[in-house]
């Protein structure tokens, strides 16, 4: 078995958003630094980081530097360029492993993959062109077109009803490779956040139920409002999933729900922003697994001590954060420039656990 990180050794972050901000304070409570490595300036996570390196992904010679640099390598966004990890990949072990990355980055692998694991996913199509989209809505009627690459927060898709033209659509997506998603009757959105470490030993957060706001995560409440065999179904979703990838570190998994059926819609091998609850809501939150799991310590306590609502601060709404401060856990990014859609921070309320 791989010996764990002892204090003092150094994480290297991919990514310098909020995610990789908060990874950066759970690693310093473990007496662990942290790298990061990120292309734009003044990035939110290297204010609390011991160590910055502004570069590309294909700066070679800065990639290898990094990589020498630390002792384990994580990311905190899944579409890390396989080039850049193909450097890496000598200099310190990727934790979570590669596998997980390529099956995330591509919609139409990760629907593949999912159905494969004998998981439920929405009906869905390749689509390359025009009359690609044709046939997949005459086959599954009203649905989504999304770009099988990249795309988050509601970015790269386009919804179609039955009366919208194809066209458009596609020409939207600028001829980039795409599926096309039938749209799935459901009650609600759950996300379980999920954890596995070194040994393979797994621990699970309480599902929480998801809403949506112009396609960006606007509330995360805990617990979902669906069945107790609802959210064991969903937790053994998830952690099936880790277990076939022999995952390391925190994984999130979006699920709809219908009745009582789940239907994996996404997965994301990282933490999640509808896992920030977990920071006031458990003793052990998402950050502090994900940096156990990596680190190879044992994984910790995730049992949820509160209810909980998250509420991302989008924008402009961050700026009432003098009056926000005083009903929950407030969470600012550091962000320089709020922008419409841009998460800001978020805030946490706690009600008693009934």
């Amino acid at each position: 078995m791989t010996e764990p990180l002892a204090p003092g050794s150094t994480i290297g972050i991919l990514g310098g958003g909020q995610l990789g901000r908060m990874l950066a304070v759970a690693a310093a409570r473990l007496g662990l630094h942290c790298h990061i490595f990120e292309p734009g300036p003044a990035p939110p996570a290297a204010e609390v980081a011991r160590d910055l390196t502004t570069a590309a992904y294909d700066d070679a010679q800065a990639l290898r530097r990094f990589g020498e640099s630390v002792d384990v390598i994580t990311y905190e966004f899944e579409n890390v360029p396989a080039e850049a990890l193909d450097l890496l990949e000598g200099c310190a072990p990727i934790r979570p492993g590669r596998a997980a990355l390529a099956v995330s980055q591509d919609r139409l692998e990760e629907k593949t993959y999912l159905a494969g694991l004998g998981l439920a996913v929405a009906p869905h199509a390749p689509v390359d062109s025009l009359e690609d989209l044709e046939a997949a809505r005459e086959r599954l009627g009203p649905g989504i077109l999304k770009t099988r690459r990249m795309g988050y927060d509601g970015k790269g898709q386009v919804r179609l009803g039955p009366s919208d033209p194809s066209f458009p659509a596609i020409e939207a997506l600028q001829g980039a490779p795409a599926i096309y998603e039938a749209m799935v009757p459901f009650d609600c959105e759950i996300s379980v956040i999920a954890a596995r470490g070194i040994a393979g030993e797994t621990v699970c957060f309480d599902p929480g139920q998801n809403l949506h706001r112009d396609g960006i995560l606007h509330q995360t409440r805990v617990p979902a409002a669906v069945s107790k065999s609802v959210a064991q179904d969903a937790v053994f979703a998830a952690a099936r999933i880790l277990s076939a990838l022999e995952y390391v570190g925190v994984l999130g998994v979006e699920i709809f729900v219908a009745g009582s059926k789940v239907i994996v819609n996404e997965i994301a091998p990282r933490v999640h922003n509808s896992g920030h609850w977990t920071i006031e809501a458990c003793v052990i939150d998402q950050f502090q697994q994900h940096i156990r799991a990596i680190a190879g310590w044992p994984l910790g306590d995730g049992t949820r001590h509160s209810n909980a609502l998250m509420t991302n601060l989008i924008g402009e709404e961050a700026d009432a954060w003098h009056e926000l401060a005083k009903s929950g856990g407030l969470h600012l990014y550091g962000k320089a420039e709020a922008r419409p859609g841009r998460k800001m921070g978020h805030l946490t309320r706690l009600t008693p656990k009934e």
